[in-house]
């Protein structure tokens, strides 16, 4: 069946400017990291993807070898862009990054010129895309040096294949430094996607601290994971599910639900459920709060297995408020709990 987009998809997502560039984004964005490739029915990828538009969910973002197997998200999404999406493309943010293992040898992995480029070929070819709107390095390269791996952002924005120039897991120190390679370079640097939920609070730390860094620079931020790979879904609340990322080793290390851990999901699902919360939409809601000058959020960047997973977490919309008291209520039980697999050793 054709798909032909709601009318209505603009009226209750609220869209926010990404730094101080003129692109806006919408406050909750769907990734493709989980649920996008070949172990996933292609029908039900479908059915999120629509249902995301439908609600006002104008970016999608990807990285090169998101799968399994690597590459076949971007393979799948391209599928769908040119069943559904093609005639929506002007209306569509859609992002790619390079920066892990994709493919053997030397040149398939980390920061250097001859990967980034040669990856961003490949996934405009699996996405039958002319560009796309950001390109990312998805984590610092220690041996090679920023001037490459930025000269290679900035080649990519020049050559038409990107809009924009974006970097993902960099400290505070290290994004200053991008966005000076790139200032001098003559493309600003539009965004940094961190990990960043109520279990993983590393960008509030240090001075300046990463939001800190990003409102000096004029640069957005999108948050990724901020469910704690599902750990805020209220999915653990009664021990490890057979079918949950935990059980099945998908990026959640069953080590991590230790008995502290679950005693402070609980605290937070408690609160929850007393703003008419579920967990999940409480914890988007708190990426998204107001934290004062220099420590905001752009967008906070959810995953789903399904349309009803989707909704739940859209409808953090519905309540991005909260009172000083339930502010420091959660700081009771949102506190670093050792989980961030994107920690640089």
């Amino acid at each position: 069946m054709t798909y032909s987009a709601a009318e209505n998809r603009y009226e209750s997502m609220p869209y926010r400017r990404v730094g101080r560039s003129g692109l806006k984004l919408p406050a909750i964005s769907l990734g493709l990291w989980h649920n996008f490739g070949d172990d996933k029915p292609f029908e039900v990828q479908r059915a999120i993807l629509r249902r995301a538009f439908d609600l006002g969910v104008t970016h999608f973002d990807l990285a090169n070898n998101y799968g399994p197997p690597y590459g076949a998200a971007e393979t799948n999404f391209g599928r769908h862009f040119k069943d559904d999406f093609k005639p929506y493309r002007d209306e569509l943010v859609i992002s790619s990054k390079a920066g892990y293992d994709m493919w053997p040898g030397p040149y398939g992995n980390f920061g250097s010129r001859k990967y980034l480029l040669a990856s961003l070929d490949q996934s405009l070819a699996r996405m039958g895309l002319d560009y796309v709107d950001i390109f990312y390095s998805h984590r610092p390269d220690p041996e090679t040096p920023m001037e490459e791996t930025m000269g290679a952002l900035d080649q990519a924005v020049r050559s038409g294949k990107a809009l924009y120039a974006g970097i993902s897991s960099y400290t505070p120190e290290q994004t200053l430094e991008a966005a000076r390679i790139l200032k001098e370079l003559g493309t600003p640097l539009l965004i940094h996607q961190p990990s960043y939920s109520m279990l993983n609070r590393w960008t509030e730390n240090g001075s300046p601290n990463l939001y800190e860094a990003l409102e000096q620079v004029g640069a957005g931020c999108i948050a990724f994971s901020p469910l704690a790979q599902g750990m805020l879904t209220g999915r653990y609340l009664n021990g490890v599910p057979a079918d949950s990322r935990a059980a099945q080793d998908k990026s959640l290390d069953q080590g991590m639900i230790t008995d502290e851990t679950l005693g402070r999901i609980r605290g937070l699902n408690a609160i929850a459920e007393g703003r008419g919360q579920t967990l999940a939409q409480m914890a988007v809601a708190w990426i998204l709060r107001e934290q004062g000058k220099g420590s905001s959020v752009t967008s906070a960047l959810v995953g789903a297995s399904s349309v009803r997973q989707l909704e739940d977490s859209l409808a953090a919309i519905n309540n991005l408020e909260f009172t000083d008291d339930e502010l420091q209520a959660i700081d009771e039980f949102a506190v670093e709990s050792d989980i961030n697999l994107w920690k640089q050793k």
